[in-house]
């Protein structure tokens, strides 16, 4: 795919079959003129041609979120074949990153229904400022342009889909050109991870995983933990999830060392469970498939120190992904059985569908060797997540307040929004047991709770954060402009957007 950008000045000549032009809402009627809203941001030298085709439209023009107009240019004029004008929804004045992302991802199937390659867009400059409007327009383009078709043959297709490969992004000035540079690193490495969750179990396996991280590369140091190593680690927890499959499993630890020798590194763990049928606790059979999302977190952390490699962020970031089949065999754990983690500490095993928390645990632990000066983990860890906030918010828990805050408005910078549970004292006592130290389930009240919990066990006194992504991983594409039906990538982007602001 190829992201370009454009200046403002040039757009009357821009060679293109199809030109996005945002329209606000907007009760000033200054910022209106007789050719309708939306016209006072064409710049002067837009052809007389393509001014009159716009008068003449003037009475279709919405503002509606994606409501889209599309005016032809005549035959033989220079610049823009057609004009696209995407509705946003609000006044202009109002408007933020997600609105710039969201009208981007409208841009791009604009360009799709109407069988086009390539699109430019028209980014408008918001409060927030030039880089940050141009770093929008790049992810949601090309957010919106990915599509997973690595397994299709075409068979029976009497029409593949049109692949959006060419992307012109308008705006003016350093900032905005360094902004859609950052955005499509951010993109891509966020379709990264999108490809890695929609890849089959037999397939995406903790082999293939291990493949993908080391096949980054832009500096990144990558060390592979098989079996072996890990029993040397003593890593119990994750040997016992894993231990019902013939699929070896892996510990995946990335390093990006763009700081200074002696600076503490921040620390990023992600759950790679590659299929989990729920071990001897077996999950219903309808919707099993979809088990293959189950690594999205572990698929955030990959992508995430990919975008942070490519970015060159000066900063000391160590990715950790614990990967492995959650299967039911001969050798599979058992419910009531007691496995040894890492830290020493026993752990019951009541139910066997709770294995996140278990290979999270080993590696939390292992993570504390790195002396980290904040460290967060995401997982699709609990059901109860996703009937307490829905397919809209991120569960966030952790120990510090201050963390929890700046992983907060990275998720509103990011567009991967999170919302805070509490973590008191209280909550423990249901991870109680007289058989060990600790259970893996606290019962079915305070879920997300109880699991982040039983993750706080293992941290000691780091600074950490828990996102429970299990409601917001994937979905039906229905959420925004720029996402389909499958994996969304979170939180790739909001893992970046955090680690950037701390370098």
């Amino acid at each position: 795919m190829s992201v370009t950008t454009s200046s403002v000045s040039s757009l009357a000549s821009l060679d293109t079959p199809l030109l996005a032009v945002p329209v606000f809402a907007s009760n000033d009627a200054a910022a209106r003129s007789d050719a309708g809203p939306g016209a006072a941001l064409l710049p002067g030298a837009l052809p007389e041609a393509l001014a009159n085709a716009l008068r003449a439209a003037r009475g279709d023009l919405r503002a509606n979120t994606g409501a889209a107009t599309v005016v032809w240019a005549s035959e033989g004029v220079e610049g823009p074949q057609r004009l696209v004008f995407i509705g946003v929804g609000k006044p202009e004045k109002e408007c933020g990153a997600e609105d710039i992302r969201r009208l981007a991802g409208h841009a791009v199937r604009q360009a799709e229904g109407r069988r086009q390659s390539a699109v430019a867009l028209l980014v408008p400059t918001l409060g927030d400022g030039a880089e940050v409007a141009g770093q929008s327009a790049a992810e949601g383009a090309v957010l919106a342009a990915w599509r997973f078709r690595e397994l299709k043959t075409g068979a029976g297709e009497t029409e593949p889909p049109t692949a959006v490969t060419d992307i012109t992004l308008v705006g003016d000035g350093a900032d905005f050109e360094a902004g859609v540079a950052a955005g499509t690193i951010t993109g891509e490495s966020e379709n990264l991870a999108r490809s890695l969750q929609s890849r089959p179990g037999n397939v995406a396996t903790p082999t293939h995983l291990a493949d993908v991280a080391e096949g980054i590369g832009h500096g990144l140091e990558v060390d592979i933990l098989g079996p072996d190593r890990l029993k040397e680690e003593r890593m119990g927890a994750l040997l016992a999830v894993a231990q019902g499959s013939d699929e070896e499993p892996r510990l995946i630890v990335m390093k990006h060392m763009g700081g200074s020798d002696d600076e503490k590194p921040l620390v990023l763990v992600g759950k790679g469970l590659t299929f989990d049928a729920g071990g001897i606790s077996l999950k219903p059979p309808k919707g099993m498939e979809d088990m293959r999302f189950d690594m999205s977190g572990g698929a955030g952390v990959i992508g995430a120190m990919a975008a942070i490699a490519r970015l060159g962020v000066k900063r000391n970031v160590i990715g950790i992904v614990p990967s492995s089949e959650n299967l039911l065999g001969g050798r599979a754990v058992k419910p009531g059985d007691v496995v040894t983690t890492r830290s020493g500490k026993t752990v019951e095993i009541i139910n066997t569908d709770a294995e996140g928390r278990l290979i999270l645990c080993d590696s939390l632990d292992y993570a504390l060797q790195f002396e980290p000066d904040a460290m967060i983990d995401c997982a699709t860890l609990t059901g109860a997540v996703v009937i307490g906030l829905g397919s809209h918010a991120i569960g966030l828990l952790g120990t510090d307040q201050a963390l929890i805050d700046e992983v907060k408005a990275a998720g509103e910078r990011s567009g991967e929004r999170c919302w805070q549970l509490p973590l008191w004292e209280e909550y423990r006592k249901q991870l109680d047991t007289p058989q060990s130290d600790l259970q893996n389930v606290g019962g079915r009240p305070a879920g997300t709770i109880t699991a982040a919990w039983f993750l706080r066990e293992f941290v000691k006194e780091t600074k950490w954060a828990h996102l429970d992504v299990a409601g917001t991983a994937y979905g039906d594409g229905t959420k925004a402009s720029y996402l389909r039906k499958g994996g969304y990538g979170v939180p790739t982007r909001l893992l970046v957007d955090w680690v950037r602001s701390r370098a």
